[in-house]
């Protein structure tokens, strides 16, 4: 993860992720086939430990909003480089070329996320915590907030850091989802 972060799919080499990790380039091609196995098959892992994460965040007591911000939190690159966003990064880079197969997992992983959006938007609803809107529809959109302000932070785009999108996602979320007073 930190190689593919570092140099991106391009600069990897199978043969040096071999020497990096003390097996032979045949070795990782007999588990892994191609560079884009080895890519999805990482963010995979990547995204298991992310889900224990959210799954984590979803069990634990207190309000949605609390939940919802913690879910941000998870969701938004620590800063320009993140490995995981590299990773998905790249992932979404070569999807167009990818088979069904592989679109179908990365499909999953995006799902994934959205459901447990959707849960945390539905429960807020249901408590009367945010307005009255249609959870699905509310987090489509907010995961397109959350994908471009990230994807500005991991790329490293002037003037967008971490913190400065942690801002821009509350405003929208005081203004398109809180009751209004």
């Amino acid at each position: 993860m930190d190689t593919i972060a570092e140099r991106g799919l391009d600069g990897l080499t199978m043969a040096g992720l071999g020497r990096q990790v003390g097996m032979s380039s045949g070795h990782l091609l007999y588990y892994f086939r191609t560079k884009d196995e080895l890519l999805l098959q990482t963010l995979e892992w990547s995204e298991g430990r992310l889900g224990a994460e959210r799954s984590a965040l979803l069990s634990r007591p207190g309000t949605a909003r609390e939940r919802l911000d913690g879910y941000v939190d998870v969701y938004v690159p620590d800063g320009p480089r993140d490995p995981h966003w590299i990773l998905w990064l790249e992932v979404w880079n070569r999807s167009q070329n990818a088979d069904a197969e592989a679109r179908a997992r990365q499909a999953a992983i995006e799902g994934a996320w959205h459901r447990d959006l959707v849960a945390i938007l539905a429960e807020g609803v249901s408590r009367g915590e945010f307005r009255t809107v249609d959870p699905d529809r509310f987090a489509t959109r907010t995961r397109a907030l959350l994908d471009g302000f990230s994807v500005h932070v991991a790329v490293g785009v002037p003037g967008t850091d971490r913190e400065q999108v942690l801002r821009h996602v509350s405003e929208f979320i005081e203004q398109d989802l809180l009751p209004r007073p």
